[in-house]
């Protein structure tokens, strides 16, 4: 999935306007202007387009996780340079404090099926032989499941 489709479904599912965003990456310690929020957030074919690089979209879910859990003392995480799916599904999980049950209901309100050992097999470091990459499809879904749940408390 590309980063900029992933910042617009959680804008949506969270409702959050363009101050809260500059002050969810603030948290992060990363600065980003109202037009850098609102190119990343536009279409692919539109000429003010911009690509939304990974250690971004790292810092915005590293002070999403700030945003949602409280912000640690000392030092903040230092955003990745490299995301994969495994990772940005990784942040989400700590962001919204689930377990492998509440993942795998999430999922289910998109009819998409999960066992908890497919699930654990994505938390899992690289080095394990029970490592599964979580291909973009996974993650669609999930982002799916979280809009349907999280936009429907609001309404």
């Amino acid at each position: 999935m590309k980063n900029n489709d992933i910042l617009r479904r959680v804008r949506y599912t969270f409702d959050f306007d363009d101050a809260k965003m500059i002050e969810i990456f603030a948290s992060a310690n990363l600065t980003v202007t109202r037009s850098q929020i609102s190119n990343w957030l536009k279409k692919d074919d539109d000429e003010a387009y911009q690509e939304m690089l990974d250690f971004q979209l790292a810092g915005f879910l590293n002070g999403f996780i700030n945003y949602k859990r409280g912000k640690k003392d000392g030092a903040q995480p230092i955003p990745e340079k490299k995301l994969n799916n495994n990772i940005i599904f990784r942040k989400f999980k700590i962001a919204l404090n689930l377990k492998d049950d509440d993942i795998i209901e999430i999922l289910d309100l998109v009819d998409f099926r999960f066992s908890k050992h497919e699930l654990s097999a994505f938390f899992r470091k690289s080095t394990q032989s029970q490592y599964r990459p979580c291909k973009d499809q996974v993650l669609r879904n999930f982002l799916h499941g979280l809009q349907l749940k999280y936009r429907k408390e609001k309404e």
